[in-house]
This record gives C-alpha cells, structure tokens and sequence, in this order.
C-alpha cells in the first residue's frame, strides 16, 4: 500500500471512531434531555385517560375505549386529524396540499406527517421520487451554477477591495461569511418570525427550528405550517411554504459551495485518497484555483520581466480564474 493510501485510510478510521463517538453522545444528551419530559407527558396522558374513563364507565369500557385511541392514533399516523369534525376539515389530498407533500418528495426533506393512504399511491410515490428526485437535483445543481455567478463577481470586488491587505483564504472567509449571514437572515430568522405569527401555537424558536430542519432535509415532521385545523387559506399557504422550501434549499447549496471553495475549510480534502501529501505551495495554489468565475483573471504578483513593479495588478480577461498572490507569500506558507 503506498504512504498516502495508507494515510488517508488512518484517517479515514480517526474520522469514523469520531462519528461513531458524536452518535452515542448525541444519543445520551438527546436520552437524558428528552427522557423525563416524555414521562412528564405519559403521566399526564394516563391521569386524562383515566379521568375520562372514570367519568364514563358506566357506557365505556376499558377495552373499548382503548380501541377508539388506537383507531385515532393509526389515523393522526397517516396524517389525519380527528380534532374537531373530521368531516369538516380540509383534506390533506386537496390540490395545494398535494403540491407540497410532491416538493417534500422530491426535496427529500419528507416530513412523514402525511403520507400515500393507498397502494396505489404508495406504489406511484416510489416511481415518482425515483423519477423526480434525480431531475430535482440537475435543476437545483443548474441553478447553483448561474446564482454563484452574481456570488463570485461579489468575490471578485472583495479581492479588488481588499486583495492588497489580506491573504486569499481571509477574503474566502469574510466572502462566506456575509453569504451565510444573509441565509440566516432571510431564509431563517425571517421566514421564522413569518411563521410564528401565522401559527397559532409556535414561537419563535419554534420557526427557526422548523426552518432549520427543513432547510436541511432533516424533515422531522414534527412542525408543519398550514396542520393547524383553523388555518385559514391552507391550500395557498402551503403553496407559498412550498415556495419558501424550493428557493431556501437552493440558496442553502449555493453557501455550501462556497465553504467547499475554500479548501482550508473543506475538512473532506483531508480524507480523500489524492490528499497525501500535499505541499503549501499546491494547497495555495488549488485554493486559488477553485475559484471559478466569468470572464477573468486577477493577478497580483512581482512580474520584472515586463517590467512591473511588484504588488502591480495585472487584468487577463478570459481565463475563468480569480487570483491573488505574491511570490513571497507562497515561500513563506
């Protein structure tokens, strides 16, 4: 095996004796976290169960009524609600409904809360997903590719802003940083003060939760906008939610390939087979590399041979390449 084979691979094992170590101390905090306050509610479930038992035992039984909860558990199950008229409330299958559960699909967020009753539904949601999941992630991938344009031409003004007083990797950083603050901000703590005013029972850290998960397919389930059985216009507002989901997952792409741009960051270079070894010149080098944009390439590095003092900058239009740096500061990393 060669030597960076064998280095990658040791990493490789660091890196999953970590995850596995993040697992089980994940599941103890999540364990000692949320364990007494189930109790909590299975106690004040059975005290009600019993309550209402005691009230009418008389015309109910013991068997009886825990076949009613169970029909009413299978039903909340499959997404749907016995809470107020059943009959009376909107369906989950109404067309503005439909639209959302096919983007939760397609998305893979998949909340689970509402799901394919039939068989014939669940069959067609696996030809579906199969079918559309691929053509989602071509349109999204599509539409990383044209935003990151507008994204590095705003990149390309912080290097000629700041690419005379700061290293490559620290105009990568504040470039990264203002894109993820803007996700922040518009796709989540705005989105979540939305949210917390149209649902009658959420707060705020309610809606940045439920932003969070959704943004980043985890899907849980258990916050979905529009379940509430009062809400008025459901079927638009879950359309407008559908809306929120689409344009929120894209931009979240587009901030993560700008973090995968910057290899100092990019902690899988470190655990790729072509990783080892790797020397500070090419490391440099391929962090300027990465940086793809329109039109053209910045240099700024000592050029005696055309007769240019050093730190002059110097335009080349059509190389597709942004890049800044100077001799000296490749010697000295």
């Amino acid at each position: 095996m060669i030597p960076s084979m064998r280095t990658s691979n040791v990493r490789l094992i660091a890196l999953a004796v970590c995850h596995l170590l993040y697992i089980i101390i994940g599941a103890a905090i999540f364990s000692a976290i949320e364990g007494p306050e189930e109790t909590q509610v299975k106690k004040e479930l059975q005290a009600t169960r019993d309550d209402f038992h005691e009230q009418h035992k008389t015309c109910l039984t013991d068997d009886e009524l825990e076949q009613f909860i169970e029909k009413i558990v299978k039903a909340a199950n499959r997404g749907v609600s016995a809470i107020r008229n059943v009959t009376m409330s909107e369906p989950n299958w109404s067309y503005g409904q439909a639209i959302f559960f096919a983007a939760t699909v397609l998305t893979t967020i998949g909340y689970g809360r509402v799901t394919p009753l039939s068989d014939g539904g669940k069959g067609f949601c696996i030809v579906y997903a199969i079918i559309g999941i691929p053509l989602t992630l071509i349109l999204f991938t599509a539409l990383v590719e044209r935003i990151l344009i507008p994204v590095k031409a705003f990149l390309y003004f912080l290097f000629r802003k700041l690419g005379h007083v700061y290293q490559a990797f620290y105009i990568q950083l504040l470039h990264l940083v203002i894109m993820g603050f803007g996700l922040l901000v518009f796709f989540i703590l705005i989105p979540a003060a939305i949210f917390a005013v149209l649902e009658p029972s959420w707060n705020y850290l309610d809606g940045i939760y439920y932003c969070f998960i959704s943004l980043t397919t985890i899907g849980l389930g258990d916050y979905i906008p529009g379940d509430s059985a009062d809400q008025p216009n459901r079927a638009l507002y879950k359309v407008a939610t559908t809306l929120y989901l689409l344009t929120g997952l894209v931009m979240m792409m587009v901030v993560l390939s700008v973090l995968y741009d910057i290899p100092e960051l990019n902690l899988g270079f470190h655990f790729y087979l072509k990783s080892d070894p790797v020397d500070d010149e090419r490391t440099r080098l391929k962090s300027l590399a990465n940086m793809q944009g329109p039109g053209l390439k910045y240099t700024k590095q000592v050029n005696e041979a055309e007769g240019q003092p050093s730190g002059q900058e110097n335009f080349r239009p059509g190389a597709g390449t942004y890049q800044s740096f100077q001799d000296k500061d490749i010697g000295e990393e």
